[in-house]
């Protein structure tokens, strides 16, 4: 198993293949093989979350913690982190870089995360909250203007999950104006809370 920052570093050691995707289909060829180092740790990163997300999404749905629409919900943002991967694997890929797998990775959550529906909203609700600041750290550190537009537009899925969720919890299903972009050490960190 890699460790979180050998994984940013690094990358991993399998080569995942195929086209990319949704919002980084354009980010290919010359542009993807120049990407700086920077934006090579960016996108090492938001695979990994993306990962979490597909490997909790499922969890959950294995779990049924709700009725049809909170398990449509729950559906939806699995399938919407398996194009977000697949489309960060593929930039990763054209780049030289060997994108992480679910089998890089080893996840884990708090006791009782999957036993009742108020525990995967919480837990969804503060899972997305960190896919959500990590992007937005992202929009702000990536230097290649072809990822500004796409981490952007993944950011703003993140958000539509958040939502969701924060709704099946009663919340207010938005409330920030501005809400905060985590630095990639921060998010590295938070995401170690999940991943080992």
């Amino acid at each position: 198993m890699l460790s979180r920052r050998a994984l940013v570093r690094n990358g991993a050691a399998l080569l995942v293949g195929g086209s990319a995707v949704g919002a980084l289909a354009g980010t290919g060829g010359a542009a993807t093989a120049a990407l700086p180092d920077g934006d090579l740790a960016y996108l090492r990163l938001l695979v990994a979350i993306e990962l979490l997300g597909a490997d909790f999404y499922g969890n959950a749905l294995k779990a049924q913690p709700y009725g049809a629409d909170g398990t449509k919900a729950l559906a939806r943002a699995r399938f919407n982190e398996g194009e977000h991967y697949t489309s960060l694997a593929a930039v990763l890929t054209g780049a030289g870089q060997a994108p992480a797998t679910a089998d890089d990775l080893d996840f884990s959550y708090p006791s009782g995360a999957f036993s009742t529906t108020a525990a995967v909203s919480r837990l969804a609700v503060e899972l997305e909250t960190l896919f959500l600041g990590a992007y937005l750290g992202a929009v702000d550190g990536v230097a290649a203007p072809a990822l500004k537009l796409a981490l952007a537009r993944i950011a703003a899925n993140q958000a539509q999950h958040l939502s969701a969720f924060c709704a099946l919890l009663g919340r207010p299903p938005f409330d920030l104006s501005f809400p905060p972009a985590l630095p990639i050490a921060d998010a590295s960190d938070a995401l170690g809370a999940y991943t080992s």
